[in-house]
């Protein structure tokens, strides 16, 4: 998940959760039915808690670039020739450098190199001498994703 993304979507929500709560407050709430108050509360928790799980949700998709070449980019396979822990203090899990040599159907190999954060489960799957599936920019070699 994108952190970054994620708290500027709880920051949206919170903030449109307030000035919905100040319209409520000043212009709906003196005029309601008596009796509805409880009901209207528990519409606009709802409502917030909804929106809310949206924005997570929207944080969790891959970004545009990563969308573009999983649709676009070439398929290939990547075998892993070493794994490299990098300290990173700001990382929500371990981060890692890998050295790949790249095989792309219709092209010679070639080395190269992604750093990414890896949660516990790729930690296992992720390891010397396994082989993966890629996606390669078909304008930039050296831009390229693990698969799924």
């Amino acid at each position: 998940m994108d952190h970054k993304r994620a708290i500027r979507g709880v920051i949206a929500v919170t903030a449109l959760f307030f000035v919905a709560l100040a319209i409520w407050v000043t212009f709906l709430a003196p005029h309601a039915p008596e009796g509805t108050l409880p009901y209207e509360i528990a519409i606009l928790v709802f409502g917030y808690g909804f929106l809310l799980g949206l924005a997570l949700l929207w944080a969790q998709r891959a970004s545009r670039a990563d969308r573009k070449l999983y649709k676009h980019g070439y398929e290939g396979w990547a075998t892993i020739t070493s794994v490299r822990t990098i300290p990173d203090p700001d990382a929500a899990g371990e981060r890692a450098e890998l050295e790949l040599k790249l095989t792309v159907p219709g092209s010679e190999s070639y080395a190269g190199k992604l750093v990414r954060t890896m949660n516990r489960h790729e930690r296992t799957v992720l390891v010397v001498g396994a082989t993966v599936p890629i996606r390669v920019d078909p304008h930039n070699r050296d831009h390229i994703m693990l698969c799924p």
